[in-house]
């Protein structure tokens, strides 16, 4: 079988332009696909450029809080240092009011009696005030030596008396609640 030359190159012109075809329509498929997948690149890219930025716009907000906070706090403390002790003092200045009605009507000597009476009352008062704010007597004289809320001045050997024992209280000690603010100053049996 003989073939005409001009019909095999036609076939083969045919071919080669097929192949073309093939192959523009492979790049432009290729092409779409690419401009597809940047299409959703570039929203997934915008989508999470939105995200951050709201993060940090939550973040800079917290952190404008927090300050605020710390702000507020320390004013507060600073604030409670400085008038810790309303409380106390609300509750000493009637005594010293009367500490001062005492003292006059103590100049003369016909009221003597009159004059211990009201000393008494303001003691009295002291002693509610403080009991009212926590602050209470340590009880020492009898009790066993506590090193923790007393402090031993002296020690001496009397009879009749345990080792160790308060024997005397020297001078008062108080503790505000449970911290010791002033030791009981005593005399101690050996």
């Amino acid at each position: 079988m003989v073939t005409d030359p001009e019909d095999h190159f036609d076939e083969v012109i045919e071919e080669e332009n097929e192949t073309i075809e093939d192959t523009n329509q492979e790049e432009n498929e290729t092409e779409e696909s690419q401009e597809a997948d940047s299409e959703e690149n570039q929203s997934e890219l915008n989508q999470l450029k939105d995200e951050n930025a709201d993060l940090n716009d939550r973040l800079l907000r917290l952190q404008a809080d927090f300050d605020n906070y710390k702000r507020r706090m320390k004013k507060e403390k600073e604030t409670d240092l400085k008038y810790k002790s309303q409380e106390l003092a609300t509750e000493i200045i009637p005594a010293l009011d009367n500490f001062e009605r005492a003292l006059q009507t103590g100049a003369d000597q016909e009221n003597v009696a009159s004059f211990i009476e009201g000393v008494e009352m303001v003691y009295q008062q002291l002693q509610q005030a403080l009991e009212k704010v926590g602050v209470t007597e340590i009880e020492a004289e009898g009790k066993e030596f506590d090193p923790t809320v007393h402090q031993a001045v002296m020690q001496v050997q009397e009879d009749g008396f345990e080792s160790n024992q308060v024997i005397e209280v020297l001078q008062k000690g108080y503790q505000l609640k449970d911290r010791v603010i002033r030791p009981a100053m005593v005399k101690v049996n050996q």
